[in-house]
């Protein structure tokens, strides 16, 4: 009975278990349906880097970890995945592949980069001689805006780069172009010049006084101007003059001496007169040295006489040698440089350092021309300021510029003024400012002794033939240019070099073969101007009236 109730229980239970399943285990490992790499986009700057990360994606939609390999379609990854955009406009493409397979995910990686220019303002309207400050900025393929690089160009009038625009004296219609600096991205601005013509306040005549002789002539140049003092450009002139009998005028401005007398020459325009004075003198029968209005000094550096007549390095300086007077028994007196140009303006040496400093109290040409009452200025070029009279500084040369050490110069705070930059000239000449004697000062570089004789002889054209053009020194200008010494010469002492002297009344074509040295460039100077006590050696030295028309 035991057993069978046993039994029974036994087969009681066995559907229960029947009816229930164990829980089944894996067969392997998950399986990746997908690599996915995140970010899947990403917008980045050139040389701009970031991580990315891949994962794979099982059929469940899991998450699994997994080794991949990584690559771009452009810029760089390593093999951690961080990638580094590069500099192209090109968008790129990062790959993730699972290793052992040939499933991958990508990700697009989009560059930022300018893609359009933006000029305002784009149309403006000027009056001639207005101004317009443009500016330009970059927009980005997303859309965002970035200051950019940019090169200004103006198909009239003129512009900075900075972008300030200035307009012309033409109306009309014109264009303001911004050109990426390093791309090829532009844009444009209209810009409408508009002229209202104004009218004539003054006219000025110069010079506004002059002297010829009987049979001479004189150009003279009138400049109306507006109510301002502006010159005004396209006026009609008219020329007169009150006594015909004295000195006539062409229409052009040309003056010429008739009989000795005075007269009164008019230029007139839009009912505006300006005035000149001129006295006629009976025709000169000298054979001294002739009186000039000013005269100049130009001094270039270390230069034998047959490395510059006949070279194709100066032809400036050859056609003036060759229109003019040219010395060829010119000598410096020694080696180095500071020793002649003591010489040009004291008639004595004093030293040969060039580091000299020392203050010189000798007989010298300021303290000859003060007492003479005429004026005086060196134009130096580089000079650091007005009235300096300190050691070098950049491409100035204090040894070039020897009236700096003078004591009535650099002992008085009144002539220390007359110590003036270069770029001073170019003002005084316009003005018709200039003083009687001028000593110019070329830099380091412009007068041959660190650059080449071309570049010196650029600069002598460049800034010689404005002086050369202007009615005073058309009328009774003196202009000498020399070299202080030789490059490879000791002949008397500083070698063989080039002189040249160009006026109106020097001869033409003229070439002497007199031995002369600088103090008589220290004669003639002062000379010219009326002045008859010359420093040391100038006092002995051959004159060199020869050069000029008696």
């Amino acid at each position: 009975m035991r057993v069978l109730r046993r039994g029974l229980l036994l087969l009681a239970t066995l559907p229960l278990l029947a009816g229930c399943e164990l829980p089944s285990r894996p067969d392997g490992p998950p399986v990746v349906a997908q690599v996915q790499v995140t970010p899947d986009s990403v917008v980045l700057d050139p040389d701009q880097s970031l991580q990315f990360r891949a994962a794979g994606r099982t059929t469940t939609g899991d998450s699994v970890g997994i080794d991949v390999t990584w690559s771009a379609s452009a810029g760089a990854i390593t093999p951690a995945g961080l990638y580094t955009a590069d500099t192209s406009a090109a968008d790129a493409v990062v790959t993730a592949t699972m290793v052992g397979s040939q499933m991958s995910g990508t990700s697009h990686v989009r560059k930022r980069r300018v893609t359009q220019l933006v000029l305002v303002p784009a149309v403006v309207a000027l009056a001639a001689g207005g101004t317009q400050q443009f500016a330009t900025w970059g927009v980005r393929n997303t859309g965002d805006s970035v200051a950019v690089a940019v090169t200004y160009t103006a198909t009239g009038g003129s512009i900075t780069s900075g972008g300030l625009y200035t307009a012309g004296q033409a109306a009309g219609s014109y264009l303001v172009i911004a050109r990426q600096t390093n791309g090829s991205l532009a844009d444009t601005a209209a810009v409408t010049i508009t002229v209202t013509t104004v009218p004539v306040a003054s006219v000025t005549v110069s010079p506004t006084t002059a002297s010829i002789h009987v049979g001479d002539t004189l150009r003279f140049t009138a400049t109306p101007r507006d109510s301002a003092g502006f010159p005004l450009a396209g006026r009609t002139i008219t020329w007169a003059s009150d006594a015909a009998s004295i000195a006539t005028v062409s229409s052009s401005g040309l003056v010429t001496g008739i009989a000795t007398g005075s007269a009164t020459i008019r230029a007139t325009s839009e009912g505006k007169t300006g005035t000149a004075a001129v006295t006629v003198t009976a025709a000169s029968g000298g054979g001294g040295v002739p009186q000039a209005g000013h005269v100049f000094i130009v001094t270039e550096e270390n230069t034998n006489y047959a490395s510059v007549i006949g070279s194709s390095s100066m032809p400036y300086l050859n056609s003036l040698a060759q229109q003019y007077g040219l010395a060829t028994q010119y000598y410096a007196n020694t080696h180095p440089s500071i020793g002649n140009y003591f010489m040009l303006v004291t008639g004595q040496i004093i030293t040969n350092n060039d580091s000299y400093s020392t203050i010189v109290t000798v007989d010298n040409v300021v303290r000859r021309l003060l007492a003479a009452g005429k004026t005086w200025k060196s134009y130096a070029e580089d000079l650091p300021s007005v009235g300096y009279i300190g050691p070098d500084v950049g491409r100035y040369a204090r040894k070039h510029n020897t009236v700096a050490l003078l004591s009535d110069v650099a002992n008085d705070t009144v002539q220390r003024k007359n110590l003036v930059p270069f770029t001073q000239f170019a003002t005084d000449l316009a003005n018709g400012t200039l003083p009687h004697y001028v000593n110019i000062v070329p830099n380091l570089c412009n007068d041959a002794h660190d650059c080449s004789l071309s570049t010196a002889d650029t600069w002598l054209q460049n800034n010689i033939a404005p002086i050369l053009a202007s009615p005073s020194f058309q009328q009774d200008g003196l202009l000498i240019i020399t070299f202080d010494e030789s490059g490879s010469d000791n002949t008397n002492g500083g070698g063989r070099i080039v002189w040249v002297v160009v006026s109106p009344k020097a001869k033409r074509g003229y070439q002497s073969t007199t031995l002369y040295q600088h103090q008589s460039t220290l004669r003639l100077t002062l000379e010219a101007l009326g002045v008859t006590v010359f420093p040391g050696a100038g006092a002995t030295a051959p004159a060199m009236a020869e050069f000029f028309t008696p």
